[in-house]
């Protein structure tokens, strides 16, 4: 005959004794507090619900762990203990049905509550200086919808739908997808999202870009775009922000440059040498240029008294606010421009990883609304486990 004996050790007992998981080490950074207040206040009619902060971290853990659907959600719920209670469950009750997360999942996407816990995150990112927010890029990437495909003629065209989008790939061929757009700004040094919206798939990149500046709360130094979002009303918005925009011209056909410039917009003597950038004032307004005679840059036939009669050679003074487009701090056409635009390339890692390792292109929802919801839910697991990471490195 065999007695079953008692366990001497709670089950949450034992688990303060083990290390921690990894999950548990994410989890632990997301402080739910503020969000909670944006949710509708629970009813007490009934039987007792589940909490909703451990369901938002299931649903975090469900991104961080690739899990592809909420009932796959479920199941590992119900048969993985640990799991179970790392998303901060008691283990004394049974785990959330999937209908119970569908109406969590739809009063998230109804509420500002998850816009709050992202804005957090990044607060205390910037704080721990893990966001530096000196230099931001910012792109769109394609998100495939869940919906069945529409034909153009029967699209509902009112943002709220997916629709049909266009875009060129880095070797010039054009691509057509049916859904979204992620458009992200980005921090340059750590690789974290600042700055989120979803639109449909058929809205252009560069419409987006001036809400994306304007939400954010620490500007940086310099904003890194594309030359597709080479539009002058970019350009005045981020110059408005006292920042500067590192994009190259989209010359759209320009057959020929301003008088006395180059495509770049650098000044050019009589002879037709470009000037060559001599730095800016103190207050970062005026752009000086000078002669590449004088400079020793070429071997001017003429020589340089052929602009200038002065030893110096000629100068040129351009305004950046007269032309903000034509004129940015530094010079479009030197290794500092360069250097800067190319940490533009982080905003495509950054889709990489939401799309490949946190499933930000596996939707399984319908509307935009809830297709933000996902890919918010995205954004934050990659700040949450940036900062586990390093609070583990300290």
């Amino acid at each position: 005959m065999y007695i079953r004996q008692n366990p001497l050790f709670s089950f949450e007992t034992l688990m303060h004794y083990q290390p921690k998981t990894q999950l548990a080490l994410v989890l632990e950074k997301i402080d739910l507090t503020p969000c909670l207040k944006e949710l509708p206040v629970k009813s007490r009619r009934g039987p007792s619900r589940h909490p909703v902060m451990a369901m938002i971290k299931a649903l975090v853990a469900k991104q961080l762990q690739g899990i592809p659907t909420v009932s796959e959600l479920v199941n590992r719920l119900k048969h993985d203990l640990v799991f179970f209670y790392d998303c901060g469950f008691s283990v004394e009750k049974s785990a959330p049905s999937q209908a119970t997360f569908s109406r969590l999942f739809q009063q998230l996407s109804q509420s500002k509550a998850l816009n709050i816990l992202f804005e957090v995150l990044v607060q205390q990112a910037q704080v721990s200086k893990i966001i530096r927010s000196d230099v931001v890029a910012i792109d769109g990437s394609a998100i495939n919808a869940y919906e069945h495909v529409v034909r153009k003629k029967e699209l509902i065209d009112d943002g709220n739908h997916a629709n049909w989008g266009a875009k060129r790939d880095t070797h010039g061929n054009q691509l057509t997808w049916f859904g979204y757009k992620l458009h992200l700004a980005v921090d340059t040094a750590s690789e974290l999202p600042i700055a989120i919206r979803v639109t449909p798939a058929s809205y252009h990149d560069s419409t987006q870009a001036i809400p994306l500046i304007d939400s954010l709360k620490t500007q940086p130094n310099y904003y890194c775009l594309d030359m597709g979002y080479d539009t002058k009303d970019i350009y005045d918005a981020v110059r408005a922000h006292k920042a500067q925009a590192i994009i190259p011209l989209n010359l759209r056909g320009e057959k020929e440059p301003p008088e006395g410039l180059n495509k770049n917009r650098t000044p050019v003597c009589s002879m037709g040498y470009p000037l060559v950038y001599w730095g800016c004032d103190r207050k970062r307004e005026t752009l000086k240029f000078r002669c590449p005679h004088a400079c020793g840059k070429i071997n001017c036939p003429q020589g340089s008294a052929w602009c200038s009669d002065s030893n110096y050679g000629l100068v040129v003074k351009k305004k950046a606010s007269d032309d903000s487009r034509s004129y940015c701090l530094p010079h479009r056409d030197t290794r500092e421009w360069k250097r800067i635009y190319n940490q533009r390339t982080s905003v495509e890692r950054i889709f990489g990883r939401l799309k490949v390792h946190l499933g930000a292109n596996h939707i399984r929802v319908r509307g935009i609304a809830k297709v933000t919801t996902h890919l918010m839910l995205c954004c934050i697991t990659l700040i949450a486990g940036t900062l586990a990471i390093s609070s583990q490195i300290k």
